[in-house]
């Protein structure tokens, strides 16, 4: 493993790992950073990293960086997720990768249901649906090119087509 390897598990990526995988930690990187003398940093970077490369390799651990974290927050916009560990290791807001609250996406299609509801199927392959009675406006004909959705309360969703009226909706997949 090369420096550059390892500056980007420690400087730009997270790790994330099983209870079970007690055998290898960043801390055990970060503590030889305290010892004085060169020959005992080094053998201890060695031992540190060996443990890490070899838990990565039997899948104990992975590293994961602050663009994957916000991309798979994107993805899975409008589902519930069981927790995660909190990523990084400071504990502040300011280290943490924000909440997504809102997205806008390209429309792919829209069609309705035997009731009138909307559904919305964006480019990405997200399918909402309407959950509300209003009647949303939109040009058929045209078609629409964007959607933009945004939690609202009680953990229900809004969506805007093409910035029109806002009406309730559910991710469906």
């Amino acid at each position: 493993m090369g420096t550059r390897s390892l500056g980007f598990i420690l400087l730009g990526a997270v790790l994330v790992a099983p209870l079970h995988a007690e055998t290898a930690s960043t801390e055990d990187v970060y503590a030889c950073a305290a010892l004085e003398n060169d020959a005992d940093r080094l053998a201890c970077y060695d031992t540190a990293v060996g443990r890490l490369q070899q838990a990565e390799e039997a899948g104990d651990i992975t590293t994961v960086s602050r663009t994957e974290v916000e991309t798979v927050q994107k993805e899975a916009f409008g589902f519930s997720l069981p927790s995660l560990p909190t990523f990084g290791r400071n504990s502040d807001e300011a280290a943490q990768p924000e909440q997504v609250d809102r997205i806008e996406l390209a429309v792919a299609s829209i069609s309705e249901t035997a009731l009138g509801k909307l559904i919305v199927r964006l480019e990405n392959g997200q399918v909402w649906e309407q959950t509300d009675s209003d009647r949303v406006y939109y040009s058929k004909r045209k078609g629409v090119e964007s959607a933009e959705v945004k939690r609202a309360a009680f953990g229900s969703f809004r969506m805007k087509l093409d910035g029109g009226r806002a009406f309730r909706v559910k991710r469906v997949e």
